[in-house]
């Protein structure tokens, strides 16, 4: 935890890994600054997961398979539709409940949470320069994103069937 003075709130952060064979991985993130205003949006609504999403469609250029984490905000109809609407270049897959150590963004939020260990801000705006900061660290250095992906087991190889062997269902 990050503390500031005198002040109350919170900087949220949404986040996603993206990876590609052979291409160095990237990282995309949007920060929300909560001041506890009345009226306030306290957390992310689906309608900034979904500018997350076409904001990185648009940077990478290329479909996506997103993997969500089960936040219930992830469940909503409307992401529903939105992903169902550009199934073209859109497929959405949930990670089973419990199961962070499969999500390699976890892996960034902890790189993360280590690096504001013990800090102490005068206030949000300056928690945010230093979020900030510290996210660009990690996206410019991609071998800390791959170690991510490493630190779940999980590979960019396409899973092959042994020879011989017969799928059922």
């Amino acid at each position: 935890m990050v503390h500031t003075r005198g002040g109350r709130g919170r900087v949220n952060v949404a986040g996603v890994v993206c990876f590609r064979a052979g291409e160095r991985p990237r990282l995309f993130y949007r920060l929300q600054l909560y001041r506890g205003r009345p009226g306030e949006p306290k957390s992310f609504a689906w309608q900034d997961y979904r500018d997350l999403i076409l904001t990185t469609h648009q940077q990478l250029g290329a479909p996506l398979v997103w993997c969500w984490d089960n936040l219930n905000r992830h469940h909503v109809q409307e992401l529903v539709d939105f992903a169902r609407e550009h199934d073209d270049w859109l497929r959405i897959y949930h990670l089973p409940a419990y199961a962070p150590e499969l999500n390699p963004a976890e892996g960034v939020w902890s790189l993360l949470k280590r690096a504001l260990a013990n800090f102490i801000v005068a206030d949000l705006k300056g928690l945010v320069r230093i979020v900030k900061r510290k996210l660009k660290k990690i996206q410019y250095r991609p071998r800390l994103i791959s170690g991510c992906l490493a630190g779940t087991g999980l590979t960019l190889e396409p899973c092959h069937a042994k020879e011989g062997s017969t799928n059922s269902t």
